[in-house]
């Protein structure tokens, strides 16, 4: 299944019944039933279905439990790849995603997370939460009704599993991968085969051949799925995507019927979210790798002329999109604007690295 089924509004036909009586009870009417049923594109056994859970138990807190916040797993509502038409044909009220799924509703959806060598995650996050990337983002899902809210920060990916060595481009000619966002583009460039494969189908994928790799989300979330398992390499760095965050897509009608507590509500526990998971995400990770080498995992780094060529890939795709589409080339720029403003900063507080002088 491809991000190309996003483009197909989701037919009352193809809705579960429980769908439908979760929609006939929440859009327009969401001040009364003070619950929202989440429909999730991860587990909740795993970190991304969890921060789901965090934020749903900060609402029951902030709320003396008078407003609850309902996650569902994949699948219990509607298929992760629907989430998107389901929120907003209004067959369900929320959902739990990654932006970049939405990419073939949205040409401006891999800037927010699959964005093949990106500015660091701060500067992609900044950007989204608080710069002009929020914007453009909600000015794009307005034609579809739908509310975002950022609730989720996820640093830079690693390259992903493999189960051979990748000493050079020809090894990527004739690979079949798991890979989502642009870099599908770029891998294709060199002979690869790609394709998008919801979270819950990857390590089946893995395992019985579909797919020679796989990249999907952070050490911590790769190592809980099993995917050490099945694979012997993991390669570095996450050249595919700079930044990741998951976001709440809520029905606008949805959103217009809670009350000003409400709205504040979610949108502090996103906030809260999001800060519990910055300050705790990157140690987690160095400590899982450490786990996963004492397991046999084997750690690399793609070689340099492989990164040089996919950067030169990645500049031909990227020129491409741009001269496709004015709304991909506003936003890109913006972001690459917003990122420099930050990057001045840095190089200002950069301080010398210390020399040992030794005497004779």
């Amino acid at each position: 299944m491809t991000t190309k089924s996003l483009g197909h509004l989701t037919t009352t036909a193809r809705i579960i019944p429980l769908a439908v009586a979760i929609a006939a009870a929440a859009v327009g009417t969401a001040h009364a039933s003070e619950r929202l049923d989440v429909a999730s594109a991860y587990s909740t056994q795993n970190l991304f279905g969890q921060s789901a859970k965090n934020i749903s138990e900060r609402i029951k807190m902030m709320s003396s439990g008078e407003f609850e916040f309902a996650v569902h797993d994949p699948g219990e509502l509607v298929p992760p790849f629907e989430i998107f038409n389901s929120v907003s044909s209004g067959a369900i009220p929320a959902g739990w995603t990654s932006i970049a799924y939405l990419s073939g509703n949205l040409p401006i959806a891999n800037l927010y997370g699959a964005l093949p060598f990106s500015p660091p995650a701060e500067a992609v996050f900044s950007w989204t939460s608080a710069g002009e990337g929020s914007e453009l983002l909600q000015k794009a899902l307005d034609p579809y009704n739908v509310k975002f809210l950022a609730c989720s920060y996820l640093p830079q990916e690693p390259g992903g599993w493999f189960n051979k060595e990748i000493n050079s481009t020809d090894d990527l000619n004739g690979l079949s991968m798991r890979i989502s966002g642009l870099g599908a583009q770029v891998l294709n460039k060199f002979g690869a085969s790609t394709q998008l494969i919801p979270g819950n189908e990857v390590y089946l994928s893995l395992e019985r051949g579909r797919v020679d790799a796989a990249e999907f989300s952070i050490p911590q979330v790769d190592s809980a799925m099993g995917l050490d398992e099945i694979a012997e390499y993991y390669y570095f760095p996450g050249w595919q995507q700079g930044a990741g965050w998951l976001a709440l897509l809520i029905n606008q009608s949805v959103w217009d019927g809670y009350s000003d507590a409400q709205r504040g509500q979610i949108s502090t526990a996103c906030q809260a979210n999001i800060q519990k998971e910055a300050d705790e995400v990157i140690p987690a990770q160095v400590e899982t790798l450490r786990e996963l080498e004492e397991s046999g995992v084997k750690i690399r780094r793609f070689p340099d002329e492989v990164l040089n060529a996919l950067h030169d890939s990645w500049d031909e795709v990227r020129s491409e999109l741009m001269a496709e589409s004015p709304e991909f080339d506003e936003a890109y720029t913006s972001l690459m604007e917003h990122a420099e403003k930050m990057q001045q900063w840095h190089d200002l507080q950069t301080l010398p690295s210390k020399t040992d002088v030794q005497g004779d």
